[in-house]
């Protein structure tokens, strides 16, 4: 419990009300109702054969199905009409690689969400430097997106015809019995497919998000301040000007250095002596000039 309190203390957990932590906080959770709803289930129909002898009829088949809806592995027992012999029926398709890639997306977004939230809350610090983190977050997260966006509408895709496969309307066209007239096929009882359809609005909802979560992470990865010619790597340091520094302002002058140049002092004291000579000194004193007489 000591190690979960440090942990807890030293989390930077204000950056779940932030659009990055809140949008993978939603992305986990939708991820969960992905896969959970399209892998969890398990349906049943039911039908009925009602022969011209009742005797040799069947008024309760039961069809049972689950994920990952292996239909071809499906079967059922229904009555031939012929002195009571019952013949095995399967159902048709196979629609397991659909739902199968589906939840895999499902739960890698899952685990994959869990993890970069406790990046945020524990090393945001080393998650933004250099931002190599925020641009490794962000070619997962478009990756992700992409996925989600094939899984969806694959299993979208599936789903339909999962639905088709096991209508009992027409699953009643494998049994040879009920073509003739003189025997009665009919429903009884239908699927519920309303879990699998809402795994797939689910599957689209999860690609909304990463769509989403993508401008907010493209904002951390400095891309955008690169392109518009402010970025400056924060770990980099910044080479002096030396534009001037060469050959330009920021050379000393070669005038006024001590050695063999010219040096004006506007302080120096200077005056005419009796021989009409220019006397010059270099005390700092007013300048005079006098007359000897």
């Amino acid at each position: 419990m000591d190690v979960v309190n440090q942990l807890v203390a030293q989390g930077q957990f204000t950056v779940i009300k932030q659009p990055l932590g809140f949008i993978k906080v939603l992305q986990w959770i939708f991820a969960i109702f992905a896969f959970s709803t399209c892998g969890s289930y398990s349906g049943m129909f039911k039908m009925s054969v009602e022969c011209e002898n009742p005797s040799y009829g069947d008024l309760g088949i039961e069809v049972e199905f689950e994920y990952p809806f292996r239909l071809h592995q499906v079967y059922f027992d229904a009555p031939t009409c012929k002195e009571g012999n019952k013949e095995r029926y399967f159902l048709t398709g196979d629609y397991s690689s659909s739902a199968e890639f589906f939840v895999t997306i499902g739960v890698f977004s899952f685990l994959y969400s869990m993890a970069a939230l406790s990046v945020y809350c524990f090393i945001l610090e080393k998650y933004r430097e250099n931002n190599k983190g925020a641009q490794i977050d962000f070619v997962v997260t478009a990756v992700f997106a992409f996925m989600w966006l094939v899984s969806s509408c694959a299993w979208a895709k599936g789903l339909s015809d999962v639905k088709t496969s096991t209508d009992p309307d027409e699953v009643i066209t494998l049994i040879p019995a009920c073509e003739e007239k003189e025997n009665r096929c009919r429903e009884v009882y239908e699927p519920r497919v309303s879990g699998l359809n809402t795994s797939v609005a689910f599957g689209f909802i999860n690609l909304i998000l990463w769509l989403g979560n993508l401008w907010f992470v493209f904002k951390e990865t400095g891309w955008l301040a690169a392109f518009s010619g402010t970025y400056a790597p924060s770990q980099e340091k910044q080479p002096a000007p030396d534009s001037y520094g060469q050959g330009g302002y920021g050379q000393q002058d070669p005038y006024a250095g001590s050695q063999g140049g010219y040096q004006p002092d506007y302080g120096q004291q200077g005056g005419y002596n009796e021989d009409g000579g220019y006397n010059q000194g270099y005390e700092q004193q007013p300048t005079s000039y006098s007359n000897q007489m």
